[in-house]
């Protein structure tokens, strides 16, 4: 398999790990309850799309021109750096009957955790400088996602067991 074929279907993968991170938190900002958290889902949805719109421009100037076209950008980082960056502190008023909400945190974490796994990886195996920062950019910023909602699980985790009588194991 030639060298751009290779980036082609890393492009490919990509974006549909994008697609399946938008439509993950759009559905998930459109059933949670807590305010809060409608809104910082459904801008990470954006964020998202936008990263999907972002590896399509990549991948159409590999495919039609062989190379990557850096002359578009990511749009900036929204950082979340607070206790419980997505949840209001009203969801541990109701935090007994939260499972959606807690396995909203649980499911992103996961999906963050595969992306930046997955971003690190093609970083590494790039061999131009620009793909390398490229996939290390996008995997910085699905670190700011996953760093959110393990905060947000952390933050919420023993109040949950608690409330729901769970034994750690």
């Amino acid at each position: 398999m030639g060298e751009n074929q290779e980036v082609l279907n890393g492009l490919k993968t990509a974006m549909e790990a994008e697609l399946t991170g938008y439509n993950f938190y759009k559905n998930a900002s459109e059933n949670v309850k807590d305010s809060k958290a409608k809104e910082a889902l459904s801008e990470m949805a954006k964020e998202e799309l936008n990263h999907f719109n972002y590896l399509k421009h990549q991948y159409k100037s590999v495919f039609e021109k062989g190379h990557y076209d850096f002359s578009k950008s990511l749009l900036k980082k929204v950082d979340r750096p607070e206790e419980n960056p997505i949840f209001s502190n009203a969801i541990k008023d109701r935090i007994k009957d939260s499972h959606f909400e807690v396995s909203v945190l649980t499911i992103g974490m996961k999906l963050e955790m595969d992306a930046v796994d997955f971003y690190r990886s093609c970083a590494k195996k790039s061999e131009a400088p620009e793909a390398e920062k490229l996939f290390n950019e996008l995997a910085d910023w699905e670190q700011i996602h996953l760093n959110a909602f393990k905060q947000g699980l952390d933050s919420l985790k023993a109040d949950y067991w608690t409330a729901n009588n769970f034994v750690p194991m």
